[in-house]
């Protein structure tokens, strides 16, 4: 055991989704017409690249190392003490991230299928969702800070060309701008944190960072603390949080499989990732960690209860991401860097399956609404209803995504969710704990008022439109059983010993030698200050905790069901606008009117001011003037130039007395 590890075809992991972008990206002019090609190559190089994944993994687990493997490919950049190579990482954190991006990934794209058949831009679809997956490997991957940047940057280039694939559409190309324009403030906090980091350890390779931190550092310091608050900056605007969480609601605007693929497998989870593979920088910075995890708390809070009244499905599930990410950085913010890594892979499983089975509903309302002539929003929930007959499929598999995400036992959610609740709470984190606790029940609620507006009560999609309305294809429906399966059984790799069930300790013990430096130099630090690196629980045991947590979340969802499955919706054409503290949910507690006043108007009426003031008046007055004084110049030279001798002769004598006469007096 413990021997060196060596990665198996490290670079076809990367290159297969390369080609299939290329491939894909030439046949948007080559075959445009054609859609058997993207079919087949979209799909099968993410796949092929999860099977490497999945090989990698097995090796690995024999060997088992304690120290990452690195793949050197070239040398990028070298000036002066500046080194950077584009080199590889493999231990057993990436390793893990490969496997979720990859395959996630590939039943998205296999799902896409289904979904994007009749679009004309299929081929570039599929260009960009490979090159997506390839950019998110880069990032995961990475041994350095700039190549991970890369990564980093190219997952924001294809949010932004996925986001407003259907550019025709003004609000869908506005949604993509914004997204692209919001992560570019975080991505400015990245890059002061490389500035820092290189002048500090006049390196970016991040072994060595890793290695050196504790003793070039002083730990809780002004230096250690800035640097992880600017990485931190990153990670709120690539994750979603406070005060960056506005651009993902309206990455709605996209496809529904590419929503499935940012909130599930890709970009949304690169800011959890930075933090948990930064974990020792992170330990030598205790107010940092205090930041990370008060931002988590409040936008876990402030996402659910803004979830609660919304109408659109898939805005619906952008808040519960936006809510669930932050529950992954109250792990990682307390130091639980396995917690967070471990509902981040869970989340995978079910909010991709709960996306896809939203894009399912979607298509089904949408084609019968085209059969039969009907209009209006097939996102609302409101014109849904009673589908659970009609579309048995998806109706069942959403409903086990919702007891997972729900954190029901014994599905994959409970055992992920429950850890951080329980290590917030074994940590001494009370408020945090009680926070996390609130919203767990909340997001029970709300994805249980999703599933009773969309599935049961009678149909609200329109007369005739019922009898269209009918299951997805298998190649749609597959990927849906798939993902439940997941959703069931994806949180079984971990179940704490203190469970009356069978004691399992498949992630803990395979992400330890990643994260065993960072709680080690926590220990030390926490030492430092007279402190004990664990207090004492809240009271009880974990399995106290777990069955109140589960308890509830049933007891809501009961509640919620009851409730609403009497209640009779009105079409989104007849409903009523929310009033009261109802409309300041459904209005997302106006935060985005907050920005609109105090952000973009005067940024704008700044704009306007040095439209009007510096470049029309002055650059262009100046221009404008001197062009004047040339024109003037001009003029009054052509009307020397008549052609006539004797206006030449008497000009000659004028200037030759003037000359005389000067030089007479």
């Amino acid at each position: 055991m413990n021997e060196a590890f060596q990665p198996i075809l490290p670079g076809l992991i990367l290159g297969l989704p390369l080609l299939g972008a290329v491939l894909n990206g030439i046949g948007a002019f080559a075959w445009r017409d054609s859609k058997t090609i993207p079919s087949l190559v979209g799909p099968l190089t993410v796949l092929a690249a999860f099977a490497i994944g999945v090989a990698n993994l097995l090796a690995m687990r024999a060997v088992m190392p304690h120290e990452p493997a690195l793949v050197p490919l070239w040398t990028w950049m070298r000036s002066g003490e500046l080194d950077i190579s584009v080199m590889l990482m493999f231990d057993q954190l990436s390793l893990l991230m490969t496997l979720v991006v990859t395959g996630v990934g590939g039943i998205i794209h296999v799902y896409s299928v289904g979904y994007m058949r009749d679009d004309p831009g299929y081929s570039r679809y599929f260009a960009y969702l490979n090159l997506f997956i390839f950019f998110m490997l880069i990032l995961v991957l990475s041994a350095n800070y700039p190549l991970m940047f890369v990564g980093w940057e190219g997952v924001g280039l294809c949010s932004y060309l996925l986001i407003g694939f259907w550019y025709e559409n003004r609000e869908y190309s506005d949604a993509g701008k914004k997204a692209f324009i919001v992560n570019r403030i975080g991505d400015f906090g990245f890059l002061v944190a490389m500035f820092l980091l290189f002048s500090t350890f006049g390196t970016l390779d991040m072994p060595a960072i890793f290695r050196e931190a504790p003793e070039r550092l002083l730990a809780d310091g002004a230096l250690v603390t800035a640097i992880t608050l600017f990485l931190f900056l990153g990670c709120v605007g690539k994750s979603a949080q406070i005060p960056l969480y506005v651009w993902l609601p309206d990455a709605m605007a996209g496809p529904t499989p590419v929503s499935a693929l940012i909130h599930a497998a890709t970009m949304v989870t690169a800011g959890v990732y930075l933090v948990a593979r930064s974990g020792v920088l992170f330990a030598l910075a205790p107010v940092s960690q205090a930041v990370v995890a008060s931002v988590g708390a409040a936008t876990a809070l402030l996402a659910a209860t803004i979830a609660l009244q919304q109408f659109d499905i898939k805005k619906v599930l952008a808040y519960s991401t936006i809510s669930q990410l932050g529950y992954m950085f109250v792990a990682v913010g307390i130091g639980a860097y396995t917690a967070g890594i471990f509902h981040l892979m869970t989340h995978a499983f079910f909010k991709a399956l709960l996306f896809l089975g939203a894009g399912a509903v979607i298509h089904a309302v949408h084609d019968a609404w085209a059969a039969t002539g009907a209009h209006g929003d097939p996102n609302d929930m409101r014109n849904h209803g009673g589908l659970r007959r009609l579309m048995p499929v998806t109706g069942t598999t959403m409903w086990i995504g919702t007891l997972a995400i729900a954190g029901v036992i014994p599905f994959a959610g409970f055992f992920s969710k429950d850890e951080i609740i329980w290590q917030a709470g074994v940590r001494g984190y009370a408020v945090l704990w009680a926070l996390a606790l609130v919203v767990a029940l909340l997001t029970a609620g709300y994805m249980t008022r999703l599933m009773v507006m969309t599935f049961h009560g009678e149909n609200r999609s329109g007369e005739g439109a019922g009898s269209h309305l009918h299951e997805v294809g298998a190649v749609m429906w597959m990927p849906l059983a798939i993902l439940a399966a997941l959703s069931v059984v994806g949180g079984w790799v971990q179940i704490p010993d203190a469970l009356p069930l069978p004691h399992v300790d498949l992630l803990h013990s395979w992400l330890e030698p990643v994260f065993e430096p960072a709680l080690l130099v926590a220990a030390g630090v926490a030492g430092q200050h007279g402190e004990a690196s664990h207090t004492a629980p809240l009271g009880g045991g974990e399995a106290l905790w777990a069955a109140l947590s589960t308890t509830l979340a049933v007891i809501v969802i009961l509640l919620v069901y009851r409730g609403l499955a009497a209640r009779r919706y009105r079409p989104a054409a007849e409903a009523a606008e929310p009033t009261g503290f109802r409309a300041v949910l459904y209005h997302k507690w106006y935060v985005d009117e907050l920005y609109d006043r105090l952000v973009v108007r005067p940024l704008l009426a700044l704009w306007r001011g040095c439209w009007r003031i510096v470049d029309d008046r002055i650059i262009d007055g100046t221009v404008n003037g001197l062009a004047g004084v040339a024109r003037l110049a001009g003029w009054t030279g052509s009307q020397l130039q008549s052609g006539r001798v004797a206006t030449y002769l008497l000009v000659f004598m004028i200037g030759a007395l003037i000359i005389l006469g000067s030089l007479a007096f």
